[in-house]
């Protein structure tokens, strides 16, 4: 068995916890005798017996797929979806099926990313709330998704408590919209609690990162680039006195797994996933 994965968003356009899970996958398969390497989309030699889509492939896609005899494994995040109340998602679920309902648009409803979830040969998702979208929304029976939990590394599960010298609290991650950088900046300058925020932003001339740049100051909100060595990052989170999180769109936030192995207490967002 050969597995092939695909990412529809190259790393370098949108970095963080997606690749994350893309990267502990292929760690994870080789760690059980299972190969697996990246898919190369020019390589027409390249073989495979399988492919682990990350993201909402096309129906094209699949088909593609299909005539090749290369059963399609789709890995979707539903971020802030999982979120919504009961509620909210009956309602989607509702429309969802009416929408398919119609006896007209045929054409437009083979492009709709919903048919991808029954269409592909099976869903893997990291959390139960995830599976429970699919089911209620998208009327996937559960028999064709599994939960597959991202773990942590052995890093971070052995990494123990830190000293927790510093005066500051930390928050990582991306510094963009999403995760309410400014606003948390802001905060931390009308609170006076310092802040450490550890991450980069997608592009130096971001507007986003600009204004976000303008609020650090070195005491109250304090910045560190992105760090991709696990040591170095225990090493900050080890030494922090808390982590903070103010993300709209999480529903599983791989940051707050890893400072929380590290023994730090957290502060996150009231949402479903931090629950």
């Amino acid at each position: 068995m050969k597995i092939l994965l695909d990412r529809h968003i190259p790393a370098g356009l949108a970095p963080g916890g997606a690749q994350i899970q893309v990267d502990r996958t292929l760690t994870g398969l080789a760690a059980i005798g299972v190969q697996a390497e990246y898919l190369r989309w020019w390589d027409e030699s390249q073989q495979g017996d399988l492919i682990h889509y990350f993201g909402t492939c096309n129906n094209g896609y699949l088909e593609a797929a299909r005539e090749a005899r290369r059963p399609v494994i789709v890995t979707t995040l539903f971020t802030e979806t999982c979120n919504r109340s009961k509620a909210r998602l009956a309602r989607q679920g509702w429309v969802t099926r009416a929408l398919l309902a119609l006896p007209f648009g045929d054409g437009i409803k083979q492009q709709l990313s919903w048919q991808t979830y029954h269409n592909c040969t099976h869903n893997v998702v990291g959390l139960e709330a995830e599976r429970h979208v699919l089911r209620e929304v998208y009327r996937v029976p559960s028999e064709q998704t599994s939960v597959v939990p991202l773990g942590l590394s052995n890093a971070y599960l052995n990494a123990g408590a830190g000293p927790r010298n510093k005066p500051c609290l930390i928050t990582t991650g991306t510094i963009t919209p999403r995760k309410n950088s400014v606003a948390l900046a802001e905060l931390a300058h009308a609170a006076q609690v310092p802040i450490l925020f550890v991450g980069k932003p997608y592009h130096p001339d971001d507007p986003y990162w600009r204004r976000f740049e303008k609020l650090v100051d070195g005491c109250w909100v304090q910045y560190h680039p992105h760090v991709s060595s696990e040591p170095d990052m225990i090493k900050l989170l080890g030494a922090a006195r808390g982590f903070v999180l103010m993300s709209e769109f999480e529903n599983w936030c791989l940051s707050a797994h890893e400072a929380a192995a590290c023994g730090l207490p957290v502060l996150l967002p009231d949402q479903n996933w931090s629950r």
